[in-house]
């Protein structure tokens, strides 16, 4: 019986982990037609992986159609090729664990020859897909790491604000602890950030300018900055907390949350402004 019941998990764990696996996968369906609306059979279909690079391919039938089935989700660029038809290509298609379509119209005219027809085979051609795809990762990465870069200024001005609040003769207990969600708030933030920029995927041979290298290295300023500033605070917060003077290490907590914050603006002012 035992056996049995092994036997039955077993079977259940794979039939769930095969139903969960067809969950996940995605469908890329459409049409491919010319300017009359005549349908255009025998065209190649290439839809390829943003992300990773990898790529199906795929030919219209009699009617037009063609079909992909089991895509991971994700970001797919779609090309259709014919000949006698300029070569058609979608630059980004959302393709979810449901079913996409994607349409083409191809216009009359000259195609761009394929890497198959100047003599590429397809293990040649993958790493240049390999490597757009990286492109495009990094790209993505690093619009984010801008994104998120702004956003932070507000929970850093704020924090700077309300320092006289937290310090000083006038501080409150809640002033301080108000002081100290918005440093957390910010530190946060500003680690969020840069991992973006940190784990973006590297490409050889890209050079660096001169507001890049600036940005750089003010991070190597603001980077640590943002690490022992809010752990001085927290010691400062204690001392404070106890009805003692702020001292020692501590007391350094305002001059490096000011060098810090200086460095974060200069860093941003840096890929502002061009030179």
């Amino acid at each position: 019986m035992l056996r049995i019941a092994a036997f039955i998990g077993l079977a259940v764990s794979v039939a769930c982990s095969l139903v969960a696996q067809t969950q996940a996968a995605g469908t890329l369906t459409g049409k491919l037609t010319d300017p009359s609306g005549a349908v255009v059979a025998n065209t190649t279909v290439t839809a390829t992986n943003i992300d990773n690079g990898q790529t199906r391919t795929a030919t219209t039938g009699a009617d037009g159609g063609y079909q992909f089935t089991m895509l991971p989700p994700g970001n797919y660029r779609v090309r259709f090729e014919a000949a006698g038809f300029k070569t058609l290509e979608i630059a980004s298609a959302t393709i979810g664990a449901t079913q996409a379509v994607v349409d083409g119209k191809l216009e009359p005219g000259v195609s761009t020859p394929s890497l198959g027809d100047l003599g590429f085979t397809p293990d040649q051609s993958q790493g240049s897909a390999q490597d757009q795809a990286r492109l495009d990762k990094r790209s993505r990465m690093l619009k984010t790491h801008q994104r998120l870069g702004l956003i932070t200024t507000a929970p850093l001005v704020a924090t700077l604000f309300l320092a006289n609040g937290a310090s000083g003769h006038k501080s409150t207990a809640s002033g301080r602890d108000l002081h100290a969600i918005l440093g957390g708030v910010t530190a946060g933030m500003y680690l969020t950030t840069a991992s973006f920029a940190i784990f973006a995927p590297k490409i050889a041979g890209t050079p660096t300018r001169g507001p890049i290298r600036v940005h750089k290295a003010l991070a190597w300023i603001h980077g640590p900055g943002m690490i022992l500033t809010p752990i001085l605070g927290s010691l400062a917060l204690a001392q404070k907390d106890r009805g003692e003077k702020v001292h020692g290490i501590a007391s350094a907590h305002g001059a490096v949350a000011g060098v810090t914050a200086a460095a974060y603006g200069a860093a941003m002012l840096s890929v502002i402004i061009k030179f």
